[in-house]
């Protein structure tokens, strides 16, 4: 290489962490914030929609599912379209349509309205998340990039207490509607959004926008040297098929995708069975609308912890024990539910599912950007979210059913925590293409010849 060659994959890797690195990861964490937001309205409106136009579980279950519907064609167009169009295009559309149409959604005036808003809600929701996590992991230093995306994906969990608190707070006031009035801060933020969020890196150099490239370059990583005329270039790895799905199952990736594929299912499932439903199940357990929300708030407070540690731990132990661990941990505490137990303990095994199933989930997406190189790597992790949400589609429905047969709540929990366990065996039988164990192996060699050289020199 010479010296007029930077490659931009390794500068990055390299790097030392600045305040663009954390006002990077600041700016995806405030955005995600609210997908978490998101999540927990259903929670919160749920019980509430279904008194004031008289839903069964069954029909409220459904109608949470809408805007799942939409996350998942949202996250499979968006991924896509991200590694054709760049990163942040299609974070600011995305935050348009989910912050916009959540606002609308406090207007409607039947399940039908309601329904639709949601769904284009929806889109928004399941686009901007993969792309969040893809510029979080791009510009991440090598050893803090697991660190980093959690810590960025802790505003999912965040969303959560938020939409907790606000429930306890307002809904018995203002009704189930401002909560969804709240949901459009975000379309406040997308001047600033436009203005201080710096475009994929990556994506620029592959479009030849190499002067904007060498501007952030040296605000991310100032060590290095670099001036107008240093040629800007990728370790990139070539796939072929391009951004398509067929591309995902390239250069012997085909099993880990479809293992990854079924992770993402069964979190997702998990996920959304309990975001929507916990306070609702907590209530068929015998627990006042108060106490439930609390359990909420107990579960996405477990969920910043499990997060952020999880993010850690992944860093030093790597992401796949930490994935399993956390899945099985998750599994125990959620059959654990269905026993009478104290309240404190009770608060304890919630917290604890809450870091299981949201902080197994976010440890995914970012196990997922690691997976795939950068040319599809919007598409791996949209296509992954995808799959994932038609998990997030049929929990709430599940449990909606589950609910309606008035089955001893020990089977409900019980239901909630058997895919998390399918989702550590899944975890367990992942392995590194290939391709990635060529390319590991052609460097420790291009190493020990390159100290070789040195110690003949």
């Amino acid at each position: 290489m010479s010296a007029n060659t930077m490659n931009v994959n390794n500068a990055i890797d390299n790097a030392k962490f600045t305040k663009s690195h954390l006002s990077i990861m600041l700016w995806c964490l405030i955005l995600i914030l609210f997908d978490g937001y998101d999540l927990a309205i259903n929670g919160v409106a749920l019980p509430l929609l279904m008194k004031d136009w008289g839903l069964t579980t069954v029909q409220a279950g459904m109608l949470a599912s809408t805007a799942l519907a939409g996350m998942m064609f949202g996250a499979m167009l968006f991924g896509t379209l991200a590694d054709k169009i760049g990163r942040k295009k299609v974070i600011m559309i995305c935050v348009f349509l989910f912050s916009g149409f959540t606002f609308a959604g406090g207007f409607a005036s039947n399940p039908t309205e309601f329904g639709a808003l949601r769904f284009l809600a929806g889109l928004g929701i399941g686009g901007v998340l993969p792309n969040l996590v893809a510029l979080t992991s791009e510009y991440a230093p090598k050893k803090l990039r697991s660190t980093l995306v959690t810590t960025m994906f802790s505003g999912y969990a965040m969303g959560g207490i938020m939409a907790a608190l606000f429930g306890s707070w307002f809904t018995p006031s203002f009704g189930w509607p401002i909560m969804f009035f709240i949901a459009g801060f975000p379309l406040l933020l997308l001047p600033f959004v436009w203005k201080f969020l710096p475009e994929s890196v990556t994506f620029l150099v592959k479009v030849k926008r190499h002067e904007e490239a060498r501007q952030i370059l040296k605000k991310i990583s100032p060590e290095q040297p670099l001036s107008a005329d240093t040629q800007l270039e990728l370790s990139e790895v070539t796939v072929p098929g391009g951004t398509t799905v067929k591309a995902l199952y390239q250069q012997g990736r085909g099993i880990g995708t479809a293992l990854f594929w079924l992770c993402f299912f069964m979190c997702l499932l998990t996920l959304y069975a309990l975001g929507s439903w916990l306070p609702k199940l907590m209530m068929a357990a015998g627990y006042s609308m108060g106490s439930s929300l609390m359990f909420l708030l107990a579960m996405n407070i477990g969920a910043v912890i499990g997060t952020v540690g999880g993010g850690i731990l992944a860093d030093r132990f790597h992401l796949k024990p930490v994935i399993i661990s956390l899945c099985l941990a998750g599994a125990v505490a959620l059959s654990l539910l269905g026993f009478n137990s104290p309240q404190p303990v009770l608060y304890f095994l919630v917290a604890v599912a809450g870091a299981s199933a949201i902080g197994s989930q976010i440890l995914l997406y970012s196990y997922v950007a690691q997976y795939y190189p950068l040319s599809v790597r919007s598409t791996g992790i949209g296509w992954a979210s995808a799959v994932g949400r038609t998990g997030a589609i049929v929990g709430p429905i599940l449990i909606g059913i589950l609910l309606a047969k008035e089955l001893p709540h020990q089977i409900n929990f019980m239901a909630v925590g058997i895919p998390v366990v399918i989702a550590a065996v899944a975890v367990f039988f992942i392995r590194k293409s290939e391709t990635d164990v060529e390319e590991i192996q052609a460097a420790a060699l291009s190493k020990k010849a390159l100290k070789a050289q040195r110690s003949l020199g």
